[in-house]
């Protein structure tokens, strides 16, 4: 009931999750992500432990591939689900269960892995990862929502739209972005409108935040809205 891009942003180092589905929050239970360690997405007959579990794997070194499997041969309800799984080493994964609602299936791409279920049809996850591969040159979070809106336009899950997540993670324990559109007549577009909004100070004033390399982080605010202004001006994200 799912469909969903993890991948990886080589200029960055970040992993970022969209996705989106006809079912309510979907946020709160597909993507999971660790800052360095990689990022999975569970759907389908949603198996939450699969995300939790998953990366405590990823964190001890377990490539992609062996994380599927062991997360899939531990659970007898593995034919009803779907997974897929980037971990540090650039190495991607995914399964998807027999028992899977059709259209369902999955695509890994180079950076990225597209898989969905209960969707229109096979265009679907074909036109995500086309989108995506053709917008490189965007910042990571719109071309994750560009991926998954191009799919919707072909389609996107069959029964049609509720809502919406973009979840992104670079070098520290805290996401960088963690939208949720949990209940909209259009989450995709309504991802889109948060993201821009983020743009009129959050996505800037973040990068001043306390972090590993920084504990203490920009504490005066006109010098943080200085930054700000300053980044804005000559803003690669805009």
């Amino acid at each position: 009931m799912t469909w969903s891009i993890v991948a990886h942003d080589p200029a960055s180092g970040a992993f970022g999750i969209c996705v989106a589905t006809r079912a309510f929050a979907v946020g709160a239970r597909v993507p999971h992500i660790a800052s360095g360690v990689g990022a999975i997405a569970t759907q389908a007959n949603t198996n939450a432990l699969y995300g939790t579990r998953g990366l405590r794997l990823l964190t001890a070194g377990v490539p992609a591939a062996d994380v599927v499997r062991l997360l899939t041969e531990a659970d007898a309800g593995h034919d009803h689900r779907q997974l897929h799984v980037r971990d540090a080493q650039g190495r991607s994964a995914a399964h998807t269960g027999a028992q899977c609602v059709p259209w369902c299936g999955h695509r890994i791409g180079d950076g990225f892995s597209v898989a969905g279920n209960m969707l229109a049809g096979p265009q679907v996850i074909e036109e995500t990862a086309k989108a995506f591969a053709a917008n490189a040159a965007l910042p990571f979070p719109r071309r994750l929502i560009a991926a998954l809106r191009a799919g919707e336009a072909v389609g996107g899950d069959k029964r049609g739209k509720q809502s919406a997540a973009l979840k992104i993670y670079s070098t520290e324990e805290y996401p960088d972005f963690d939208f949720r559109v949990d209940d909209h007549v259009e989450p995709l577009a309504e991802l889109a409108r948060l993201e821009q909004v983020s743009r009129e100070r959050f996505a800037y004033a973040r990068l001043f935040s306390p972090r590993h390399d920084d504990p203490v982080g920009l504490t005066d605010f006109a010098e943080i809205t200085r930054r700000v202004d300053a980044l804005k001006a000559t803003d690669t994200m805009s």
